[in-house]
């Protein structure tokens, strides 16, 4: 089986801390933390907070992005986390993350993107291959976050 190029951990959090989604500079903080903790190189940030309340924000790093939008009212957050290389632990960003906006429940879905097939045709693979689930590989997966 070819390696994927790069994973992709698209996470909701709910009931997470409304005081901390809203704050502009504590999201940027944790998603910078974040990034840090899975072994990635911070290039840039770019984060904006909305009025009355939210956040948007984009930590670019040399392995590819973090990104989040925040919902305080919902106590929702909504992030991506898309990572490309060997060095790289996405999972510990995404744990990490959960733990500092408070979450007590996290739904992930892995995709494994940039799988070549014989023909040389890139696509992805949710969760899944055709032998069984990829290591580590989560599709769906609904956890209360300590």
């Amino acid at each position: 089986m070819n390696k994927a190029l790069g994973t992709h951990i698209m996470v909701e959090l709910s009931d997470c801390n409304a005081q901390i989604l809203s704050d502009v500079d504590k999201v940027a903080s944790i998603l910078v933390a974040a990034a840090k903790a899975a072994n990635a190189e911070v290039l840039q940030t770019a984060f904006h907070r909305f009025s009355p309340q939210g956040v948007s924000g984009i930590v670019v790093i040399a392995e590819s992005h973090l990104s989040i939008h925040t919902w305080p009212e919902y106590g929702y957050a909504a992030m991506d986390i898309y990572t490309c290389g060997e060095k790289t632990e996405p999972w510990k960003a995404c744990r990490f993350a959960a733990a500092e906006f408070q979450a007590r429940q996290m739904l992930t879905t892995e995709v494994r993107r940039g799988m070549p097939d014989e023909n040389g045709t890139y696509s992805h693979i949710v969760g899944k291959r055709s032998n069984g689930l990829l290591p580590g590989a989560k599709n769906r997966k609904l956890s209360v976050v300590r």
